[in-house]
């Protein structure tokens, strides 16, 4: 893959984990990112060991170098239901322990919904709860990325301030980082289509929390406007952010080795597209 930027897929893992590799080889991905169960339910799942060395020899088949992890949309470490925060802090665990057997070594999560407890109680809480898993898996490779997202609702992670709040409460800061997606920064406001918008995002997290936490970029166009606060993901190019934001971003040697992944609506199954967009966008 050489020069090539990292650059792939969300990817189903139905059939077995180790497909996610395969079907992300036919796309051309060099990374690709997965749900290791269900998004949609609460069940636990241990991968058996045939399970993990069938992961591990696509992997080494197909090139895919780093594989991403995202955790269940359920999960709400910011939650102040005492059932719902226990039972998101153990399905946390799981999920870590599930990267950690599959050698993956980050995990993307959406702060957390503070269900109009407001918004410094859920900054609290979600802290806690990580400082919490982090004692949990003492050792662990795996580092937990805390996403922007849209500010719908009552979501928080809609301003780097509040995730640089998150880190600031960390015991340890060093396992933790940052996954920015381009339709949910646009949506909670950060002007991404001018290059004088662009360049005070990347200032501002450098400012705010610094550009080494920046380990994972989501690619994505937005269906909605500017500061709508909604978070609906558009194919690359065909939303209100446009192509150039994208170009601009393909061509930043500063995100050359930081994987690139694509969660694209998958209705009409355009990744192929939008990956060959992205990529003719290198100079």
């Amino acid at each position: 893959m050489g020069n090539e930027p990292l650059l792939g897929a969300h990817i189903s893992i139905a059939g077995g984990i180790e497909k996610s590799l395969l079907r992300g080889h036919e796309l051309g991905c060099n990374t690709i990112q997965i749900f290791t169960k269900s998004s949609r339910g609460w069940r636990d799942k241990h991968f058996k060991e045939s399970e993990i060395m069938a992961f591990h020899e696509a992997k080494k088949k197909t090139g895919i170098d780093p594989v991403i992890s995202h955790c269940s949309y359920l999960i709400n470490l910011a939650s102040p239901d005492r059932k719902l925060y226990e039972k998101s802090i153990d399905s946390m665990f799981n999920e870590m322990e599930r990267c950690e057997s599959l050698g993956i070594a980050h995990l993307v999560m959406h702060p957390g919904s503070h269900k109009e407890s407001g918004e410094l109680p859920g900054i609290e809480k979600i802290a806690e709860a990580i400082n919490i898993l982090h004692r949990r898996t003492a050792g662990f490779k795996v580092k937990i990325l805390l996403e922007t997202t849209a500010g719908q609702g009552t979501n928080l992670g809609y301003r780097f301030e509040q995730i640089a709040s998150i880190i600031e409460k960390m015991e340890e800061k060093s396992r933790i980082g940052l996954c920015l997606d381009t339709c949910h920064v646009f949506a909670a406001g950060y002007e991404l289509r001018t290059e004088d918008g662009y360049r005070k995002i990347f200032q501002n997290i450098e400012e705010i929390m610094g550009m080494e936490r920046l380990m994972v970029i989501h690619l994505n166009d937005s269906q909605h406007d500017c500061g709508s606060r909604i978070d609906r993901h558009e194919h690359i190019g065909k939303g209100m952010i446009g192509e150039e934001p994208f170009r601009w971003i393909m061509n930043d040697e500063r995100f050359k080795n930081i994987p690139k992944i694509i969660e694209t609506p998958k209705v009409e199954s355009k990744d192929r597209d939008n990956l060959q967009l992205l990529r003719s966008f290198c100079n």
